[in-house]
């Protein structure tokens, strides 16, 4: 971005920031396994109330999305003041962050992770300071411990960790709890949070009330698959929830949104099952390119990662072949789990390559 190329003045900080990049592929034309997409239809209960809100788009929708707020309540076991939600999770981050961080603040985070992170940081001025992930793609909780300075206003947590798929673990969340300051904000995405089965699963809505600096951020996009309506929601103390909505543009989640929302969650048993079959799909399929030499972390989401830049540059070019979208990174490619059709296209369009030789 050249200032002197357009009159309009803009931040500086801009100058820094890169433009998040969406999967790519179209339904109907390329197999789509790059946003990490529940490939299951909306179920017809969730259509027929988006449908319901049609005749009444002309006015808005709940400020607060009240209703929405009070079944997520009923639904988790927690006091509604401690809710939020928000034009999908990563809206929600962002807002978290606008309250907490300005120029010369720092932002603690591992990396890799998700790549919205930096971009949502470096919005605010502050500056993002990176933790690599362990050998095993895992968070180092003394390496974060050691990237909190004073001027450090929020960790940054995403379990599993998007794109690698590691789960944080119960030991880990609570040596990074415990070294960082009851002044600092921890933030532990948890986006993924419906296809973690790992033993000891983290929970972030229980410990919010243990963890006063502790927000915990999950989403209808993935287990639900709304990723077209973008609902996010987050638990927290009501004091950070309260500051949430504070910098929360008025009517963020429209009224098919929250409908939408209400029915999906009246509906979790069927939502359980699709999330098993999910888990069943990404087991046989990590066992499967395993099987074949490739050397992917654990995975407890609904996607796998393959490191390296050779890993990357070969898998991208034999799905390119066969109309296959992954999402590629500089340091691997991360390949969500689809329909059972989906998952097998893409072992066929990887067969001949070679993981030795890469």
């Amino acid at each position: 971005m050249a200032q002197d190329s357009h009159p309009i003045r803009v931040r500086p900080a801009l100058e820094s920031i890169a433009t998040y990049k969406p999967g790519k592929g179209r339904p109907g034309r390329v197999r789509k396994l790059s946003s990490n997409e529940n490939p299951f239809p909306p179920l017809p209960q969730v259509v027929d109330a988006i449908a319901g809100m049609a005749d009444s788009v002309n006015r808005y929708p709940d400020m607060i999305a009240a209703p929405l707020i009070e079944r997520l309540a009923e639904h988790h076991g927690v006091d509604a003041d401690r809710i939020t939600v928000g034009n999908g999770s990563c809206s929600l981050i962002a807002h978290l962050l606008q309250a907490v961080a300005t120029e010369g603040d720092e932002i603690v985070m591992p990396w890799r992770s998700f790549e919205a992170y930096p971009i949502l940081v470096g919005i605010t001025g502050a500056r993002a300071v990176e933790v690599p992930l362990t050998p095993a793609f895992e968070h180092d909780p003394h390496g974060l411990a050691q990237a909190v300075t004073e001027h450090t206003r929020a960790v940054l947590l995403c379990t599993p960790n998007n794109p690698t798929g590691t789960p944080l673990s119960a030991e880990a969340f609570e040596a990074i709890m415990a070294s960082v300051p009851s002044d600092v904000l921890v933030l532990l995405d948890e986006a993924y949070y419906d296809f973690d089965d790992s033993p000891g699963r983290l929970d972030g809505f229980a410990l919010v009330e243990k963890y006063p600096n502790l927000i915990a951020a999950r989403t209808f996009s993935k287990a639900y698959g709304l990723c077209g309506l973008r609902v996010g929601y987050a638990v927290s103390s009501p004091f950070i929830a309260e500051c949430i909505r504070k910098t929360t543009p008025p009517f963020a989640v429209n009224s098919a949104a929250q409908a939408a929302a209400i029915e999906a969650l009246n509906h979790r048993d069927v939502v359980d099952q699709q999330v098993a079959t999910i888990i069943a799909e990404r087991d046989a399929l990590v066992a499967a390119v395993r099987q074949r030499g490739f050397d992917v972390p654990e995975t407890r989401a609904n996607f796998l990662w393959f490191p390296g830049e050779r890993a990357r540059d070969a898998i991208v070019a034999a799905c390119e072949r066969h109309a296959i979208s992954v999402r590629a990174f500089p340091d691997g490619v991360r390949v969500s789990v689809g329909a059972p059709d989906d998952n097998q296209a893409f072992l066929d369009a990887i067969a001949d390559i070679d993981p030795a030789a890469l």
